[in-house]
């Protein structure tokens, strides 16, 4: 492999160690992070030795970081960031603030001189935005309240990297006297700034459709494709020429897309490049870990890497409980905040030998990356010992004035009030019928109660809330809870305790509802089932069927589909003789539904799928 092109051996070198570490990883519940970071010092100056321009690397995967943001970009419009703006500038300036002035004091009472303990300070108050964003996407955590707080506060840690790299000139100034900066020149990059954002801006407004537009108009996707790139390089330029965030401008022109008609286009051509890079960056990281630094001064590094993240955790967990995050939700958002960052790396190269010492540098970047490589182990032991505890202290100790406590008679009463079981609750409520409504979701009793739905707290497989909600006077009770487990055991003491009661049961796949029939359960919808059927009649209409004849096919799918389900049930806990059940049932479906088709064109003399071909043909 020596007269190999250097692109083929890191391909194999990158390639390879990820394909290899991650899955395992992820086999053992570490998290796809750990395999990444783990390949990372597998393959770096630390292990085997296999990549030696640690710093090449990190610049160019840390152009992941930025594709990230501009996907974040694309989810938000323009109005909701704005609805933003106060936990961006209140919260974010809240956590940067608090911890740089905590870490500034402990490392300035510690003997440090008071430029340095600034810039680590500032450095390290700083939060990996690639780690944070990613546990959070992949715990569908982003549009939940820690998951809001926490984009909120990382992304004013990147309008955050304007001043920090701004204040490292002077700092270096004071301390070197070097050549000072005249106030025109900061006007002149002050104008660059500006002149940068608002040509994004505009841009974003006035050209970037039409341009999107136009290639989307040639019907060449690769191209479209190297268009979403480009589009992003650029943007990442034009703020790496004013010295901005490239993140940061990547995500803004993400934010004036989020309405555009090609967004979901964008962000589908451009996620396969994040993810790798993503991935890239995260075995860059691994790779600059500095164990040399480590076993030189392994005290110092564990009292560095433990000090500041403690110190971390402790400040962001009363901003947590401040902002009002629920409680279970805190132990991930505080560790997430707690590590260090990917811009901590930028801060202390930046701040060069005239602000801090090389040695210095060398140790609170190897402290920032082992932080980054602890998170996700930590992570795994907050999954496995801290939120059980949590989760078991909030069944225990939830908000009491909530429960329901007084003996209610409905006719009806609703288990669980989600999407499905608002839409029967609401129903009945406007046929005057009276009903009671249990949820064990606080948060969703307190919203629906502010809307005037009559709504109680309580866990409905306890059967003493059973008894308090009216399950022994009601003529019917509709178990819709989400999960399959509680909804089978609610049956179980409903059919044992209370057999009076119709039980109306929501299934959400069709062992579920197997379950449910074993139990005795006669009315039962599958969630979706019907509505895909009308999907699927809208989809055939589209394709210029007459409305009855596309009616007709979805009920005689409808009705083959439930014959299907009906035979299927007495083996269902056989997979074997299920599968091959089902397979024969759909075989003879098809040759039915082929039979009827060709008869379907004898009478009516139309051939549908050549009729949508040529209809295809036809257009410009």
């Amino acid at each position: 492999m020596e007269h190999a092109p250097v692109w083929l051996t890191s391909s194999l070198i990158y390639l390879g160690a990820a394909v290899l570490v991650v899955p395992l990883s992820k086999a053992l519940g570490l998290g796809s992070i750990i395999g990444y970071l783990v390949a990372g010092i597998a393959i770096g100056p630390w292990g085997l030795g296999l990549v030696s321009s640690v710093e090449d690397v990190l610049h160019f995967a840390e152009f992941g970081v930025v594709l990230m943001l501009f996907l974040v970009g694309l989810e938000l419009e323009p109005k909701r960031l704005w609805n933003l703006r106060r936990p961006i500038f209140g919260w974010g300036l809240a956590q940067v603030a608090s911890c740089a002035v905590v870490l500034f004091s402990i490392g300035w009472l510690a003997g440090a001189e008071w430029r340095v303990a600034l810039v680590a300070a500032l450095g390290l108050a700083l939060s990996s935005t690639a780690i944070a964003l990613q546990v959070f996407g992949e715990r569908n955590l982003l549009k939940t309240s820690s998951g809001q707080a926490g984009f909120s506060i990382l992304l004013f840690q990147d309008v955050a990297a304007i001043p920090i790299l701004a204040l490292l000139p002077l700092l270096a100034g004071a301390a070197a006297g070097a050549q000072q900066v005249t106030g025109l020149d900061r006007l002149f990059e002050g104008l660059k700034i500006v002149g940068v954002i608002a040509g994004i801006v505009l841009g974003g407004r006035l050209a970037l459709r039409p341009l999107l537009r136009w290639i989307a108009r040639s019907k060449t996707p690769e191209i479209f494709t190297a268009t979403a790139l480009l589009l992003v390089v650029a943007i990442a330029a034009l703020m790496q020429f004013v010295h901005l965030s490239m993140a940061l401008g990547a995500f803004l022109a993400g934010v004036l897309l989020a309405e555009s008609e090609y967004r979901r286009e964008l962000e589908t051509d451009i996620e396969p490049f994040k993810g790798l890079l993503l991935g890239l960056f995260f075995i860059a990281v691994g790779m600059s870990i500095n164990f040399g630094v480590l076993i030189a001064q392994p005290l110092m590094m564990a009292l560095l890497v433990v000090g500041f993240m403690v110190v971390k955790l402790v400040v962001i967990y009363a901003l947590a409980k401040a902002m009002g995050i629920p409680y279970q939700q805190r132990p991930v958002f505080t560790l997430l905040l707690a590590q260090g960052g990917e811009f901590a790396f930028v801060v202390f190269q930046a701040a060069g030998p005239n602000v801090l010492p090389p040695e210095v540098t060398s140790l609170l970047i190897g402290a920032v990356a082992l932080s980054m490589l602890l998170s996700p182990l930590l992570l795994v032991a907050i999954d496995k010992w801290v939120l059980p505890r949590y989760n078991e202290y909030a069944k225990n100790a939830g908000p009491k004035i909530d429960e329901i406590s007084e003996q209610q008679e409905p006719k009806v009463l609703i288990l669980g009030f989600g999407r499905y079981g608002q839409i029967i609750g609401r129903m009945l409520w406007s046929q005057g019928l009276p009903l009671t409504v249990l949820d064990h979701d606080s948060d969703t009793v307190e919203g629906l109660r502010e809307f005037g739905f009559r709504v109680f707290y309580g866990d409905a497989t306890r059967l003493d809330l059973l008894r308090t909600a009216g399950a022994a006077t009601a003529r019917v009770v509709v178990v819709a809870v989400d999960d399959i487990e509680q909804s089978l055991t609610i049956v179980d003491l409903l059919r044992e305790h209370f057999p009076q009661a119709r039980v109306v049961a929501r299934a959400r796949n069709l062992r579920h509802l197997y379950q449910l029939r074993d139990r005795g359960v006669e009315h039962i919808e599958r969630e979706v089932f019907e509505s895909s059927l009308r999907s699927a009649r809208a989809t055939l209409e589209g394709l210029g069927w007459p409305a009855y004849e596309a009616r007709e096919t979805a009920m005689r799918f409808r009705a083959r589909n439930i014959k299907l389900m009906d035979a299927t049930y007495p083996h269902y806990k056989d997979r074997a003789k299920v599968i091959a059940v089902a397979k024969e049932g759909r075989q003879q479906f098809e040759e039915q539904m082929t039979k009827e088709r060709e008869e379907r064109q004898k009478r009516s003399g139309v051939d549908w799928g050549k009729l949508e071909s040529e209809e295809e043909q036809s257009l410009p």
